[in-house]
């Protein structure tokens, strides 16, 4: 009976219900907590795509899973009780944001929870989740998308853009991303091959379905992956051809990929050496060729002056929540502060090495202004650099994406009928 009992758990729930406890209980980043769980590549290709958009549905929408949870429990659950908590919160997620049967999603959580050792707790969560998939829809208006976010990163939007961008913000850094690709040449007869559209900015957008290396093109180096707002910066720099451009905090090196390829003599610099092996098997991948130093930026010496430099040091990364849910609960207000130090201080690294009437691109992947606009404030006061504005002919024609002052602030909430963007900033400077 034990054995038969066993047979019956959902394997892809078990394996969701992992991943989940690693990026909540360990902090795990989730990429790598879907990398390392060997149970992960062992399920079939479906459901391999089923436990990833669990775990992402999840950890997108916790703050409104657990509200609504709290609702429904009497008396909190023990602290030894945890395992029962996650596993409700991921069946909620089925019920409530993916659509699935109800008796599918009820049966496999009393099912897992038996078979994680508490089966005391089958009624109580039977009990739960026959509400929710009843009641939970109607009951769930009551709990607002903001919810979902830590209070420092509302604030922060509502302060910078107001109080209804801040939430058009935070309803759709919550979509399901696109797939977002960016191609050496030819983007339209890719596009056929790949069955995606061209945007205005030349990246091509298809539907995410899980499987990448499949693609036509893929071992052939046609193409690599990368949000159309990530492919932007490179492009602000204009032709580099056969000029010496330095990318600076440039892992994984989508960036670098695109500079190698408009024919730049680029140099990639990370601190990171493992992130750095992984660009340099993408240049390999793709056949293209770029100079690689490991090194951290604050105090490394630079071997020339470069005609060009692009830098997008670390962040808080909030403009990637929709690609990276795990962000809504691994980054702090602390976190925000010491990124923002270090952001000033490589920006002033950066200028400091640039050659007279150079080009010097920042840009974060991040929604907040403390980590956009107050930097460059910050450098235009205190350093030699004069603001070169960006144009709305480089953006495709995409205005909405323009800032008043020339800069660019893209985000999930803008051309959402293209599928949005993920949330980036970026400025351009001359170096005086």
């Amino acid at each position: 009976m034990e054995t038969e009992r066993k047979q019956d758990v959902s394997a892809a729930r078990s394996v969701a219900f992992d991943i989940l406890r690693a990026v909540l209980t360990k902090g795990t980043p989730l990429d790598d907590a879907l990398a390392v769980h060997d149970g992960l590549n062992l399920l079939p290709r479906r459901d391999r795509g089923f436990t990833r958009t669990i775990v992402g549905m999840t950890l997108r929408r916790l703050g409104q899973i657990d509200a609504l949870i709290e609702t429904l429990i009497e008396k909190p659950l023990p602290r030894q009780a945890t395992v029962v908590h996650d596993i409700l919160r991921l069946a909620v997620a089925e019920l409530l944001f993916l659509d699935v049967a109800p008796h599918a999603a009820v049966d496999s959580a009393v099912t897992l929870v038996e078979s994680r050792g508490h089966p005391k707790f089958k009624g109580l969560v039977n009990a739960v989740l026959r509400r929710v998939s009843r009641e939970g829809a109607e009951r769930l208006k009551e709990f607002p998308v903001e919810l979902n976010y830590q209070p420092w990163m509302i604030e922060s939007w509502q302060a910078s853009f107001g109080v209804e961008i801040a939430h058009a913000i935070a309803e759709y850094s919550l979509t399901q991303p696109p797939l977002d690709i960016s191609v050496r040449s030819n983007p339209e007869g890719w596009a056929e091959k790949l069955e995606a559209t061209v945007l205005p900015t030349g990246t091509l957008r298809r539907e995410f379905d899980g499987a990448i290396t499949g693609l036509p093109g893929f071992d052939a180096g046609g193409w690599w992956v990368q949000d159309a707002a990530a492919a932007l910066p490179a492009k602000l720099l204009g032709d580099v051809k056969g000029k010496r451009v330095f990318d600076l905090c440039a892992a994984p090196g989508g960036k670098t990929l695109q500079l190698a390829s408009m024919g730049a003599n680029v140099l990639a610099v990370d601190r990171s050496s493992k992130r750095l092996k992984r660009l340099e098997r993408n240049l390999e991948r793709m056949g293209l060729r770029a100079g690689v130093a490991v090194a951290d930026i604050t105090g490394w010496t630079a071997p020339d002056r470069p005609d060009a430099i692009l830098l997008d040091p670390p962040c808080t990364a909030t403009g990637t929540i929709r690609r990276h849910p795990d962000i809504l609960h691994a980054k702090g207000i602390g976190d925000l502060n010491k990124l923002t130090t270090l952001q000033a201080k490589l920006l002033a690294k950066a200028a400091g090495m640039l050659q007279p009437g150079g080009r010097l691109v920042y840009c974060t992947c991040s929604q907040q202004s403390e980590e956009g606009e107050a930097q460059v404030a910050r450098a235009l006061a205190e350093l030699p650099l004069e603001r070169d504005p960006v144009t709305v002919e480089e953006l495709g024609g995409l205005d909405k994406l323009l800032t008043p002052d020339g800069d660019v602030r893209t985000g999930p909430h803008l051309y959402p009928e293209l599928g949005g963007f993920d949330g980036f900033f970026i400025a351009r400077f001359r170096r005086i």
